[in-house]
């Protein structure tokens, strides 16, 4: 084997005089980046097994440690960056894909922060939301033509809907990628909330049954974990057709994450990978989708709304429409920033398009053809505070989806690599040790907390408009400007430029 070429990320420095060598870093890190000289009696690191989670750091009794950047030094080329050239050491010492994790860290456009949002002045004064009402209820779901009252009563019931006392609920997380921990933080905070928590891919552990009004189950192509039960347990099913950091290509769950609850839980055996395949092997087409969303709606005694959610494409408001037709509920778009367990590092960073341009797109063409109502719309792909999810619903979405903002909540440190299971903070990670860190009651209370504060925030942002019911908001694109961008993505927005 050839000596690779590549040198450390991350340099920890560890400071002598404050080192008391008492071993919490090295009992702390999972990548055994922090090691114990029995010779020398110290502690020693690794620099190469550092994945810059801060764990030690923030641990250290006597604040002794930090990490920075290795500092090495490339030759300056706009086209050869270090990036570029220690990715292909990494490849030419393995002959593997690159794989990563969370959304893509590429320098972008972040398109919500190219939007301002409009403010009340003397001809429409603006609202404290301290002393009025402020209404953020939403209801997602299928909505009728019309209706028909007689007697004060409807002739006909309304299709089945979500109601969310706020218009936030928590992106899919499966089972087996995040700890059980993780599920229990999200379903609790969710009851508090009274919102919803997704169960992903990986199906419903028996200890999260009990919060079935506040859970969406997922159905995926790999159909783990999927039965009658199941289906029945949640509050909505959702048809994972694709989703943000990786759209196109299928999932995959190392064997080494699936233990014995992991096992029983997605009904596979213990330390097998779990695959699951790029396309649904019953769906080709969207009469194909029809069937599937209509034998779910079946099974469920057409009490439970469906929703359908597809990753953020070039065309995706075409596919929007299509899945409207089919009989979709929701539809839920995840924007090329989503975050992932695991995802080939080029997929993520190359494939998709942004949710702000995916939501206008879709949002425009279902209003164009009329068929707006037929369905809701759920948007998420790093939405990471309350201004984000007040311009989503400005440009057209009904709610927003977030995991990533969860999962930094709970503690996550974004060092990106989920997929190997060592997660120093309880998170994405299977290993008992490592998930006991994370405690679901806190946990429960710092995401609860988090949404609380969104809310309050949401609010102030509704009143200095002038608006006291987010449905005012919905879709109300007057209430944007568009600043630093050109003419095109104004148009696709569907946005005025700040100062017109």
């Amino acid at each position: 084997m050839t000596l690779s070429m590549n040198t450390p990320d991350f340099l920890i420095e560890r400071n002598k005089d404050r080192c008391i060598n008492c071993q919490v870093c090295v009992r702390q890190c999972a990548n055994e980046a922090h090691l114990w000289d029995e010779e020398e009696e110290k502690v020693v690191s690794d620099d190469a097994q550092c994945v810059n989670c801060h764990r030690c750091v923030g641990m250290c009794p006597t604040h002794a440690l930090s990490i920075r950047k290795f500092p090495l030094e490339f030759r300056e080329n706009a086209n050869w960056t270090a990036g570029t050239m220690k990715a292909i050491y990494r490849q030419a010492d393995t002959g593997g894909i690159l794989l990563t994790g969370m959304g893509t860290d590429r320098p972008y456009p972040i398109y919500w922060d190219h939007l301002l949002l409009n403010a009340s002045q003397v001809t429409n004064p603006s609202i404290d939301p301290l002393r009025e009402p402020m209404e953020l209820k939403t209801f997602l779901g299928r909505k009728p033509e019309r209706i028909v009252v007689e007697n004060g009563r409807l002739v006909e019931p309304l299709p089945p809907q979500l109601e969310l006392d706020l218009p936030i609920m928590f992106s899919a997380m499966s089972f087996g990628s995040v700890s059980l921990n993780v599920a229990k933080s999200l379903a609790q905070a969710a009851e508090t909330l009274g919102t919803f928590y997704n169960t992903g891919e990986g199906g419903l552990h028996e200890d999260l049954y009990k919060y079935g009004k506040n859970t969406i189950v997922q159905v995926a192509s790999g159909r783990f974990g999927v039965h009658s039960e199941y289906l029945n347990a949640g509050a909505a099913i959702e048809i994972k057709i694709g989703q943000g950091a990786k759209p196109g290509i299928g999932g995959h769950l190392p064997g080494e994450k699936v233990g014995v609850e992991v096992s029983r839980t997605r009904m596979i055996p213990e330390r097998s990978d779990a695959i699951s395949p790029a396309p649904h092997h019953d769906i080709y087409s969207i009469e194909d989708l029809t069937q599937l969303i209509f034998s779910l709606k079946e099974a469920t005694n057409y009490e439970k709304p469906v929703i359908v959610k597809i990753a953020a494409v070039h065309n995706v408001s075409a596919i929007a429409s299509g899945i409207a037709r089919a009989g979709a509920d929701i539809i839920a778009i995840d924007g090329f920033r989503g975050g992932t367990g695991a995802a080939p590092l080029r997929t993520r960073d190359s494939v998709g398009i942004p949710i702000e341009l995916a939501l206008a797109a879709v949002d425009s063409r279902l209003r164009d053809e009329g068929i707006r109502n037929q369905v809701s719309l759920v948007v998420g792909g790093s939405i990471r505070n309350s201004a984000d999810i007040v311009k989503a619903i400005a440009l057209g979405a009904d709610a927003v989806y977030v995991a990533s903002a969860a999962l930094i909540a709970l503690g996550c440190h974004m060092c990106q690599k989920c997929y190997t299971g060592k997660c120093n903070w309880g998170i994405a990670t299977q290993k008992p040790e490592l998930v006991k860190r994370l405690n679901p009651e806190i946990g429960a209370e710092r995401v609860a907390n988090l949404l609380k504060a969104w809310e309050h925030e949401v609010k102030e942002l509704l009143g200095g408009m002038g608006i006291n019911a987010i449905e005012s908001l919905r879709g109300n694109r007057l209430m944007l400007r568009g600043i630093g961008l050109s003419d095109r993505d104004l148009n696709i927005l569907g946005v005025s430029a700040a100062g017109e």
